[in-house]
C-alpha cells in the first residue's frame, strides 16, 4: 500500500480519495474531483509522485526494456546529484536563518543602496511637458520588431502576446542572470492553484504538517555497485506566488487601496522619466542580482506563504513579488492564484512552462466562470467620453509636434474612441431596453473606422504607452489651471480599460459576444463575454502531464465534461465523487413543499413576491428556529429578495406583533450586508450569541460572501435552510446567448436540435444547482458534526433536481416525494436532535 505520509491516520474515503489522485497523475488523465471533507486530504501528494513524473516522461516511447532502464538509471543518478546538492546548500539557509534570525528581522541596510540624484538638476515645467511627448514609432518595418524567442530565457525575452500583460503590471524590468546551478534545473513540480491567497495560505500551513520523505530517498543507483541508500529527508521546495498587493514591500506603492492602483503605481516608478531618488529601491537589477539569489535560496529552504515571502523581502531588501522568479526552476510545489495560471499572458509573463508537470486546481466549482470573466472585458459610455476628452486636450497640444506614425495612430484612436462612443448614444436614444445583443460591425460603423488595421493599433497602444502618457498630461494640465487640485497618488488611466476593450476587437472568437446595457445610474455600456472557456484551458490541458480539478461542491459534474473538456476521450478523465466522513445518521436532508398554512412553496420569479408567500416564508423559519438548536444559517435567492422579505416581516414591529420579532425571540438575527461591509464583525456577533446560549439566525445569500469559503460547523451551523432555485434571469441577453451557444454546440457535435435544447436547460439547471450545493456545503465539517439540511420549494421534491445533489446529501435525502405535512416534518426534525442529544 502506498504511504502517502498523512500526519493522522486518514478515513476511509480519503485514502480513497488519495490513491484516486495517485492514479490519475500516473497515468496522465485530468481529474475532476468532489471531497465534500475538503479538497485535498492533508496534501496526500507525496514526492514519489514528482519522481514518477521525472522518470517516465520520455518512457512511452517503443523502446526496448534494458533501454528504458538504462535510461531510468542515468536520470536518477542526475536527479540525485543534483537534488544531493542544492538540499546541501539549502540545509546551510535553514542553519543560517536559525543562527541569524535576529540579523534579518532587523533588516538589512537596504537604503544605502538607493542612488539620489547626482546631477541634483530640478525639471522645470518645459521638462516635464516634454516628458509626455511620445517617442518615434516607425510599425512599417516589420524586421525590427522583437523576435518570439522558443525559449523565454535566452535573453530574457517574452512573446510579444505578453507585452500587454507585462506593460499593464508592471512587470518589465531589466532581466537579472540565472544561478547556474539552481535555475538550470527544471524541477518536476506540482502547481496548486485557489481562488484567493487565504485559500493558499491555509493549504501551506496544511503541507507544513505533512513530513515528506525526498523522491530520492531509498533508492540506489545500479552503476554504484556498493551504492548505499541515499537517506535525505527535507521539506519540500515550496514557493508562493501572488499579486503585487500581496508581496509589494514598497510603502509608496502599498498604501494604495486597489490593485489596478498598485500596478499602475509600480509601473510609474519604473519609468524612465522618474527621478531617480523616487524611482522604487527594491526592484531586481544587474547590482542587486546577489540578493535575488538569496531570496530565492531563503525561499526554498521552508514552506513559506505569501506573508512570509513579504517579510522575507523586507529582510533580504529586494521585491519579493520580482525576485520569487528565481525560485520557479528548482521549486517542487508552487501555489498560485487563479490568475496567474488560467492566463497565458501571465504564465509567459513568469516563464512558467506546464509541460511535464502536475496542475491542481481547488474550489475548481467555479473554474469556467472564472476563466470566462478573466477574458471578458467592460467599457462604459462615460470611460469613453472622459478618454475621448483627454486625447482631445492632449492633441492640440502635441498635434504639431506628432511625427509619422504617431499622428497616425493617435488619429485612428480618436476616429475609434468616436464610433463607440456614437454607438452607445445611438442605442439609448432607440431604445429603452436594458441590454441586447451587438453586431461588432455596428461598433465599427463611425467614419474612416473599416480603414484602420486594429492589429497595429493595438499593438502601438502597447508599445507606444500612449495612456500614461495622455493620463500625465492632463493630470498636469488639471494641476496648472487649478491650484486647489490635488494630483492623486495613483490612478488607473482610462484609456488603459479603453485599450484593453480594443483587445478584443482584434481577433474576436467565435466563442465570444458583445452586449450593450446600463447600470442603475443610467450609464450605458459594452461588454465583450466569452461563452465558452474551452479553448483557453484546453492549453493547459494539452501541455500539462495532469490537470486536477477539485472542491467540496463540484455537483452536478457533466459540465464540466460537456462544456470544458468535450475534446477528451472518456478514457482520459477519472470523475470521483467522495462520501462524507460522517455517517448517515448525522445529516437530515429534507425538502419541504408546503408551508404550515398549506401554500404550495412557490419561489418562482413570478410567485415568490406575493405577500402570502413571504409570510409563509417567515412563519417557516420561525417554526424551524424554534425546534433547530443554536445556529441556523438561511440562504435567500438574492439580495433583493432578503431585502424584501425582511422588511416586511418588521411591519407592525412597534406593537410585537410582527414575524420579525416571533424570529427575534427564538434565536438572534443577523443580516448579511449586499456590500460584504462589516462580514467578519457579523461572524463574530453570531458566533458569541450562539456560545452565549441565546442561539443564532443568519440570513444569507446564495452566492453571497457567506456562501463560499466559511465554514459553519458544529454549533454555528445546526440547519442550514435554502429558500427557493437561484436560478439565472434567462430574459437577459447574455443568458439567451450563452444558452444558444451550447445548444447550437450541441447540434455541431452531431446532436439534434431537441439534443441541443436539453444541453442548453441542462446547463441552465446546472448553473443553478451549483450554487445551491455550495451554500448547503458550509454545514458538516467533521467526522462528528451532524445537521439538518432543509430545501424550501416544491420543485425540490422532482428527481431532476435531487440528482442534482452532492451524492452524501442524496443518501440522507428523506420526503423526497414532499408530500409530508409540515407538522410531520417539525418532528422528524426534532427527533433527529433529540437523538443526538440524548
Amino acid at each position: 500500500m502506498k504511504d502517502f505520509h498523512h500526519p493522522f491516520t486518514p478515513y476511509a474515503i480519503q485514502l480513497e480519495f488519495m490513491h484516486a489522485l495517485y492514479d490519475c497523475i500516473e497515468d496522465g488523465q485530468v481529474g475532476i474531483f468532489e471531497s465534500p471533507t475538503g479538497s485535498i486530504p492533508q496534501f496526500p501528494i507525496d514526492q514519489q509522485v514528482k519522481l514518477h513524473v521525472a522518470l517516465e516522461a520520455d518512457d512511452r516511447d517503443e523502446e526496448p526494456a534494458w533501454v528504458i532502464a538504462h535510461k531510468k538509471e542515468e536520470r536518477l543518478g542526475l536527479a540525485r546529484r543534483r537534488q544531493q546538492d542544492l538540499e546541501g546548500r539549502l540545509s546551510k539557509i535553514r542553519a543560517k536563518e536559525r543562527q541569524q534570525k535576529q540579523r534579518y528581522e532587523n533588516g538589512e541596510s537596504h537604503q544605502k543602496r538607493i542612488k539620489l540624484n547626482p546631477s541634483g538638476h530640478t525639471s522645470t515645467a518645459a521638462d516635464e511637458e516634454a516628458s509626455y511627448l511620445l517617442d518615434d514609432y516607425d510599425s512599417e518595418d516589420e524586421t525590427t520588431r522583437p523576435q518570439i524567442r522558443t525559449d523565454p530565457r535566452e535573453g530574457g525575452g517574452i512573446s510579444i502576446k505578453s507585452f500587454d500583460l507585462l506593460n499593464r503590471l508592471g512587470m518589465i524590468v531589466n532581466p537579472i542572470s540565472e544561478a547556474e546551478d539552481i535555475q538550470a534545473l527544471d524541477e518536476p513540480k506540482i502547481f496548486y492553484c485557489s481562488r484567493t491567497h487565504s485559500q493558499l495560505t491555509q493549504f501551506a500551513n496544511e503541507v507544513r504538517r505533512v513530513k515528506i520523505p525526498l523522491a530520492l530517498q531509498g533508492m540506489t543507483v545500479s552503476e554504484e555497485p556498493e551504492s548505499k541508500t541515499v537517506e535525505l529527508v527535507a521539506e519540500p521546495k515550496y514557493l508562493s506566488l501572488g499579486s503585487r498587493k500581496n508581496l509589494c514591500i514598497n510603502p509608496k506603492v502599498t498604501r494604495l487601496a486597489s490593485l489596478p492602483l498598485i500596478n499602475e503605481r509600480c509601473l510609474e516608478l519604473q519609468q524612465p522619466g522618474t527621478p531617480q531618488d523616487d524611482k522604487c529601491p527594491f526592484i531586481p537589477n544587474k547590482e542587486n542580482e546577489t540578493l535575488v539569489n538569496d531570496f530565492r535560496d531563503h525561499t526554498l529552504a521552508r514552506v513559506r506563504d505569501i506573508e512570509d515571502m513579504g517579510e522575507l523581502g523586507k529582510r533580504v531588501g529586494i521585491c519579493p513579488y520580482y525576485a520569487s522568479r528565481a525560485g520557479i526552476k528548482p521549486s517542487e510545489l508552487i501555489t498560485l492564484p487563479y490568475p496567474l495560471l488560467l492566463q497565458k499572458t501571465a504564465r509567459e509573463a513568469l516563464d512558467i512552462t506546464l509541460k511535464g508537470h502536475v496542475v491542481i486546481i481547488d474550489e475548481a466549482h467555479n473554474l469556467m466562470d472564472a476563466v470566462s470573466s478573466m477574458y471578458s472585458v467592460k467599457i462604459f459610455l462615460s470611460q469613453l467620453e472622459r478618454s475621448r476628452s483627454q486625447l482631445g486636450i492632449y492633441l492640440q497640444r502635441f498635434r504639431n509636434k506628432l511625427k509619422g506614425r504617431n499622428r497616425v495612430y493617435v488619429t485612428q484612436l480618436v476616429r475609434l474612441v468616436d464610433s463607440l462612443i456614437a454607438y452607445l448614444n445611438s442605442t439609448s436614444a432607440k431604445s429603452k431596453s436594458v441590454d441586447g445583443l451587438v453586431d461588432i460591425n455596428n461598433l465599427m460603423a463611425g467614419k474612416g473606422v473599416d480603414q484602420i488595421n486594429l492589429y497595429k493599433l493595438v499593438r502601438y497602444l502597447q508599445e507606444s504607452k500612449l495612456a500614461r502618457k495622455v493620463d500625465g498630461y492632463n493630470m498636469c494640465q488639471k494641476e496648472s489651471k487649478d491650484t486647489t487640485f490635488e494630483k492623486p497618488t495613483s490612478t488607473m488611466p482610462v484609456l488603459t480599460q479603453v485599450q484593453s476593450f480594443l483587445q478584443t476587437l482584434v481577433n474576436p472568437a467565435a466563442d465570444g459576444r458583445y452586449f450593450v446595457s446600463s447600470n442603475e445610474g443610467g450609464d450605458r455600456s459594452l461588454k465583450y463575454m466569452l461563452l465558452d472557456p474551452t479553448y483557453h484551458f484546453k492549453e493547459i490541458v494539452e501541455e500539462a502531464r495532469a490537470v486536477i480539478l477539485v472542491g467540496g461542491t463540484m455537483s452536478p459534474m457533466d459540465d464540466y465534461t460537456h462544456h470544458l473538456l468535450p475534446y477528451l476521450d472518456s478514457e482520459r478523465i477519472r470523475i470521483l465523487s467522495c462520501g462524507h466522513v460522517i455517517s448517515v445518521e448525522n445529516l437530515l436532508a429534507l425538502p419541504i413543499t408546503k408551508a404550515p398554512t398549506g401554500l404550495d412553496f412557490d419561489f418562482t420569479f413570478e410567485k415568490r413576491n406575493t405577500p402570502g408567500m413571504i409570510d409563509a416564508l417567515g412563519t417557516c423559519i420561525s417554526r424551524l428556529a424554534q425546534i433547530i438548536p443554536d445556529g441556523l444559517v438561511v440562504f435567500f435567492p438574492s439580495y433583493a429578495y432578503l431585502e424584501q422579505a425582511t422588511s416586511r416581516w418588521k411591519a407592525g414591529l412597534e406593537t410585537q406583533c410582527s414575524i420579525w420579532s416571533d424570529l427575534a425571540k427564538n434565536k438572534a438575527v443577523f443580516l448579511e450586508s449586499k456590500d460584504s461591509v462589516g462580514v467578519e464583525d457579523v461572524l463574530r456577533e453570531y458566533s458569541k450569541a450562539i456560545q452565549a446560549g441565546k442561539g443564532g439566525l443568519l440570513l444569507s445569500v446564495i452566492g453571497g460572501k457567506m456562501s463560499e469559503g466559511i465554514n459553519f460547523s458544529d454549533n454555528l451551523g445546526r440547519g442550514v435552510v435554502v429558500v427557493g432555485l437561484p436560478f439565472p434571469n434567462i430574459h437577459t441577453a447574455e443568458w439567451k446567448a450563452k444558452l444558444e451557444y451550447i445548444e447550437n454546440a450541441a447540434v455541431s457535435r452531431g446532436g439534434s436540435a431537441a439534443e441541443g435544447k436539453m444541453a442548453g436547460r441542462q446547463f441552465y439547471e446546472n448553473a443553478c444547482m451549483r450554487a445551491v450545493n455550495q451554500s448547503i456545503g458550509r454545514a458538516i465539517r467533521h467526522q462528528n458534526d451532524y445537521a439538518a439540511i432543509i430545501m424550501l420549494d416544491r420543485r425540490y421534491n422532482t428527481p431532476r433536481i435531487q440528482e442534482k445533489l452532492p451524492a452524501w446529501i442524496q443518501k440522507s435525502l428523506r420526503n423526497k416525494d414532499g408530500k409530508k405535512p409540515f407538522s410531520e416534518i417539525l418532528s422528524s426534525i426534532s427527533g433527529f436532535f433529540d437523538s443526538k442529544t440524548a
